[in-house]
């Protein structure tokens, strides 16, 4: 089937709401058409664009997502249904995957993984997934393709990894119908630039400015800002930012420690006299509704050195993976069977 041919099947067949978008070496990739929606649609926030639109300042009407998790040929990363997705690649190398497929193509940035969890919410279509072998915990009969198999250490059973790319069941995509966003929920953990911790202060790249090419998302970049308490962004290290703390609190203070910590999204708090700024319940960074219903999903971080954010949990992490599943653990040079990435393109 050539470009044309593919490209009018997949439009014709979702409704328009899906196409195949060209790289700079002529192969495609599967996108979803993903519009803009205001911070007040989303969670009652102020009537703006959110931040997973904006690029360089201007809002964008559209973001096109790689439907699936990308597979890896010839250094580029890739949107196929059936694969089985690529894994063990680190965040500096996810980054390279994606900006080698030319202008205006990127890793899904952290703030547009935001937007879309907002709106699965709102929308009541909150994705299950491969979160417990190739099943999903929420209803067991839910199942994928597998596409990747190991075996128990301790029982020595073979057990289901990975699922191929979109072969699960339409409850899998992120808005209950196979037109949607596949795996946002476990089979593999997704780097999202754009967020980090360095030594415990919350730090981003404003907006969905990791599709320029332009922007340095390295360790040292002066890029990456912190956020004061009243929203404002600043330099990192300024006095008064938001920090994660030791325990399940947001803080403008921080107690630097190497343990791992692990929190319900929807049961973090605030420290006292604390008021999260806006800016956090869109970023998903605090939630808007404390106490209500997020999935189940977790908050993961560590308090020690720079740790970069993946989101969605893989295939082992039961009920805590999600949309709203956000892990600070880890440093960019992280890689494993159950890491990898997915692509966007914004129109520059």
């Amino acid at each position: 089937m050539n470009f044309d041919d593919m490209k009018f099947a997949v439009e014709s067949l979702t409704g328009g709401t899906n196409t195949v978008l060209l790289d700079n070496k002529g192969l495609p990739s599967v996108v979803v058409a993903f519009p803009k929606h205001s911070k007040k649609d989303l969670f009652g926030g102020a009537d703006a664009t959110h931040g997973g639109h904006i690029v360089n300042g201007v809002e964008k009407d559209v973001i096109y997502v790689d439907k699936f998790e990308n597979v890896v040929m010839d250094s580029r990363g890739y949107s196929l249904p059936g694969k089985d997705p690529a894994t063990s690649v680190n965040f500096d190398q996810a980054v390279t995957y994606a900006r080698n497929k030319g202008t205006g193509w990127s890793v899904l940035p952290f703030a547009t993984w935001a937007e879309i969890a907002l709106w699965c919410r709102m929308n009541g279509t909150m994705p299950h997934g491969n979160d417990k072998n190739g099943v999903s915990i929420d209803n067991t009969k839910e199942k994928g393709i597998p596409s990747y198999t190991y075996t128990d250490s301790t029982t020595k059973a073979t057990l289901t990894g990975r699922i191929a790319t979109g072969s699960g069941p339409a409850s899998w995509y992120h808005d209950g119908t196979k037109n949607g966003i596949a795996d946002l929920c476990g089979n593999i953990w997704e780097w999202t630039p754009g967020l980090r911790l360095n030594n415990g202060e919350i730090q981003i790249i404003p907006n969905a400015d990791a599709f320029l090419s332009t922007t340095n998302l390295s360790a040292t970049s002066s890029a990456w800002k912190a956020i004061k308490s009243d929203g404002t962004l600043v330099s990192p290290g300024t006095a008064g930012t938001l920090k994660y703390g030791s325990t399940n609190l947001m803080s403008t203070t921080t107690t630097v420690a190497d343990a791992s910590k692990f929190y319900s999204f929807t049961a973090m708090t605030l420290d006292t006299g604390l008021t999260a700024p806006e800016i956090a319940k869109e970023l998903i960074l605090y939630p808007a509704e404390p106490g209500k219903d997020y999935g189940f999903d977790f908050h993961a971080w560590n308090t020690s050195g720079e740790r970069l954010a993946f989101c969605g949990g893989s295939w082992y992490d039961g009920t805590n993976a999600g949309v709203f599943y956000v892990d600070l653990n880890c440093g960019r040079s992280n890689s494993s069977d159950a890491l990898g990435f997915r692509s966007a393109y914004c129109k520059l």
